[in-house]
C-alpha cells in the first residue's frame, strides 16, 4: 500500500471531480495524503530546508546532545540492559512557531523565511477545508467558521483559528530499536500540514493494522486529519495514527503546521451529516461524538496523546 498522491492543482481543470474524489478517499480511507502542486513554490521550500537546517546546527544541535533524552538512552545502553525501551520519551529536537512566541534568531533570514512559509500554509489549509466542506456536503466555509467559533452579524470572526508550526528534527540515532523518533498519536486539532525531509524516512500511518511507510517525496506537503475533523464529520473522516521511528542514519528534518480551532470554540458534529431523513430517536443514534469546548479537548489530550483516542472523545463529552 502507498498513501495517496494527489495533484492539487488539478481542481482548477477538467479533472475537479476526479480530484474532489481523490482528496475524499485520502480523508476517509487514509486520514493522509501527500500534495503536490500545491501551489507553493519551489524556491520557498528550498529557502525553508535551508534555514531550517541551518537553525538546527546553530541553535539547537548542541543543546540536543545534552538533553535528558539522550542522557537517558546513554545510561541505558551503558547499563548493557537488554530488555528495557525508552517508550515514554522521543528522540526528537522540537521547537513550536506561533505568530506572538520568541522565534530562533539564527540564520537571520530564519525569521522572513518562516513568516512567508507560514502566510502560504495557512492558505493552503483554508483551501483544503474548503475541498473538504464541498465533499462533505457542508456549505462553503463551513469548518473555518467552526473553528472560529462561528461569526458575528458582520460575518467577523469571533475568535482567531490557532496556527502553530512544529519544527523538528530527529538526529541520527546509536540504539534506534530502543527509543521511538515520535510515539504513536492522533493529532489533538484540525488539518495538519507537513512538509517532510525529502530524502530521510521514518514517517508511518496505521492503515488496516499496518504501519505503512509515508514515502519521502520531493516537495509534496503531506495532510492529516486531526481529531477535530473527525468530530466535525461525525466520524466520515478519521483522524489517523501516525508514528516517526528512529534511524541510525541521516538528521530527519519535520515542518509540521496545525490549523487547529480556536481554544474558545465549540467543536460538534455538523448538524447536516446527523440529521438528513433521521428524526427523534434515530437522529441521536447517528451522533458519534460529543459536543465540547475545544479548550476542554486540549485539557484531556495532554494526559492522554499517547492513548486510545475513544476514551478522550468519552472523557470530555462528560465534561
Amino acid at each position: 500500500m502507498v498513501v495517496p498522491v494527489i495533484d492539487f492543482s488539478k481542481l482548477d481543470g477538467n479533472e475537479r471531480e476526479k480530484t474532489l474524489a481523490e482528496i475524499a478517499n485520502g480523508c476517509e480511507q487514509w486520514g493522509f495524503f501527500q500534495l503536490v502542486n500545491h501551489g507553493i513554490s519551489v524556491e520557498l521550500l528550498e529557502r525553508v530546508k535551508k534555514v531550517s537546517s541551518e537553525c538546527f546546527k546553530l541553535e539547537r544541535e548542541e543543546r540536543f546532545k545534552d538533553s535528558s533524552t539522550v542522557k537517558l538512552l546513554n545510561k541505558l545502553v551503558d547499563s548493557e540492559d537488554q530488555k528495557t525501551r525508552l517508550d515514554d520519551v522521543d528522540w526528537e529536537d522540537v521547537f513550536i512557531l506561533q505568530d506572538d512566541n520568541q522565534w530562533p534568531s539564527n540564520p537571520p533570514q530564519f525569521k522572513e523565511t518562516m513568516k512567508e512559509y507560514r502566510a502560504e500554509l495557512k492558505k493552503l489549509a483554508e483551501k483544503i477545508m474548503e475541498v473538504m466542506d464541498e465533499n462533505l456536503g457542508l456549505e462553503e466555509g463551513y469548518i473555518k467558521k467552526a473553528f472560529s467559533g462561528g461569526v458575528d452579524d458582520e460575518g467577523i470572526e469571533l475568535h482567531r483559528p490557532f496556527f502553530g508550526t512544529k519544527v523538528s528534527h530527529y538526529p541520527p540515532c546509536p540504539s534506534p530499536d530502543i527509543v521511538n523518533g515520535l510515539r504513536a498519536h492522533t493529532d489533538a486539532g484540525g488539518v495538519i500540514l507537513l512538509f517532510q525531509d525529502d530524502k530521510v524516512g521514518g514517517l508511518q500511518v496505521l492503515k488496516d493494522g499496518r504501519w505503512i511507510d509515508v514515502q519521502p517525496l520531493a516537495n509534496a506537503i503531506v495532510i492529516n486529519t486531526g481529531d477535530q475533523i473527525e468530530v466535525l464529520s461525525n466520524g466520515r473522516y478519521k483522524s489517523a495514527w501516525h508514528r516517526v521511528l528512529a534511524r541510525a542514519d541521516g538528521n530527519r528534518r519535520s515542518i509540521a503546521s496545525f490549523y487547529n480551532p480556536s481554544f474558545n470554540a465549540t467543536i460538534a458534529p455538523a448538524v447536516k451529516l446527523i440529521t438528513g431523513e433521521m428524526k427523534g430517536e434515530e437522529e441521536a443514534a447517528r451522533i458519534a461524538y460529543p459536543k465540547f469546548l475545544f479548550r476542554d479537548y486540549m485539557t484531556v489530550y495532554t494526559q492522554q496523546k499517547f492513548l486510545a483516542k475513544e476514551p478522550r472523545f468519552q472523557a470530555v463529552g462528560a465534561r
